[in-house]
């Protein structure tokens, strides 16, 4: 079974470890957040993306456009068999290829679990997978819809003068589930956006440590402490605005992928691109990189071999310069370690360090709780009205993700990882 490879894209001159063997001594470039293509005024969001592609592709845009109404009517399949094989040679820059590459994908989402989860399309026609393997090698990305397109990208301003908040800002694609759905895209989207301070008090940290700093380190963990705070505010607009029944009988369903998934035990045959079908990770919250940023900080150790292995694989589902900046992370000193073996930066600094793991796990204990909530108790409550295959079919039965994993065992892990890290009076 062919597994989708992963693309390796290095940015040269960044989190850089020189040693001169003569000295010993170890120089570590700082870490420039911007060059990993992270924004300080919206983090891991793409910036300003565009919201039309050229003319040559309008029907790309027509069918992501009206995917709801599409996929709701049958109509989906029968208009993708009709699509013409389009070239993406026309495409210029970076955000036409994102935009492209996140048409293809609601498509490719919709085309395949139209009739529901229990009965997926087994065969991706070729003038959709050919554009969508394309567009997606030339962004180091695999072939399916991810975190960083349906939230990361999916978005613009109803009025460009006025801040990025829930009622100023839209979809630009979205799938069956009326409102909840296109809320859900939306609050993840605020969450991510409320992580850009706390990204930049990962740097400020980090690039301390090398000086010695501790005032700027402590004064930078305050602002990582209240950044992931604002998130866990952030997240709770998910229960005010998504309906759980909706999410979980329909929204949820389009987030499933091939692997894992009984219900496409073989993967997903990509028409014109290669010799076996391909098997990919459906949409996670697992593909966030500020979660991962935030843990790297901390010295979260993931203490379980399934939870190690799904957040590694992870990133190969994150744009590449995001994928790098965890990588540069990995390979930095730990502030953990720092912690516990410098008795002369005193309680302080513990204390900041703590204060900021405490809301991490405060992070992760209502992301639980919302989870419990839009996908067990629905769960449940289908199989007790005997209805096996609603709300996402074989693959979402029960407590089972969209990355494939059980999501409530998985988190409830992770937290406790998370709470591991808490380094206690001795």
């Amino acid at each position: 079974m062919q597994e989708h490879p992963v693309i390796n894209h290095r940015i040269p001159g960044v989190g850089l470890t020189m040693d001169d063997s003569s000295s010993g001594i170890s120089i570590r470039a700082p870490v420039d957040l911007s060059s990993f293509c992270v924004s300080e005024k919206y983090g891991f969001l793409l910036t300003d993306p565009l919201t039309d592609l050229p003319e040559y592709y309008r029907t790309w845009m027509d069918l992501a456009g009206n995917l709801p109404h599409l996929v709701q009517t049958r109509q989906l399949q029968a208009r993708v068999a009709e699509m013409p094989l389009l070239s993406t040679s026309y495409l210029r820059g970076h955000r036409e290829l994102r935009l492209a590459r996140m048409a293809l994908g609601f498509i490719t989402m919709g085309y395949v679990w139209q009739e529901g989860g229990h009965q997926p399309a087994k065969v991706l026609p070729k003038a959709l997978a050919v554009p969508f393997c394309t567009v997606s090698k030339m962004l180091g990305l695999p072939p399916i819809l991810v975190y960083a397109d349906c939230v990361l990208a999916n978005w613009r301003l109803r009025d460009p003068d006025r801040p990025l908040e829930i009622e100023n800002v839209d979809t630009l694609f979205t799938v069956p589930g009326g409102e909840s759905s296109r809320s859900f895209f939306l609050v993840s989207l605020l969450v991510e956006q409320s992580a850009c301070t706390g990204l930049q008090g990962v740097a400020t940290v980090m690039n301390s440590m090398l000086t010695g700093d501790i005032a700027a380190m402590l004064e930078a963990l305050a602002v990582v402490r209240d950044s992931i705070g604002r998130m866990t505010e952030v997240f709770k607009l998910m229960h005010k605005y998504v309906d759980p029944t909706l999410f979980h009988n329909s929204v949820r369903t389009f987030f499933m992928g091939w692997k894992n998934n009984p219900a496409l035990p073989d993967g997903l045959w990509y028409e014109g691109v290669g010799e076996q079908p391909l098997r990919l990770t459906g949409c996670s919250a697992g593909q966030s990189s500020s979660i991962q940023c935030f843990d790297l900080l901390l010295g979260v150790q993931y203490s379980d071999d399934t939870g190690r292995s799904f957040m590694k694989t992870m990133r190969a589902y994150m744009p590449p310069p995001h994928r790098q900046l965890l990588e540069t992370l990995s390979g930095w000193p730990s502030l953990r370690q720092l912690v516990l073996s410098d008795p002369a930066s005193g309680p302080e600094l513990r204390r900041a360090y703590n204060s900021c793991v405490l809301a991490l796990v405060d992070l992760r204990c209502f992301h639980l709780n919302t989870v419990a909530r839009y996908v067990a108790v629905p769960s449940s409550r289908a199989r007790l009205g005997g209805c096996p295959f609603a709300g996402g079919g074989l693959a979402l039965q029960g407590d089972r993700g969209s990355g494939g994993t059980n999501a409530l065992l998985f988190l409830k892990g992770i937290r406790d990882d998370t709470k591991r890290a808490l380094i206690t009076d001795q």
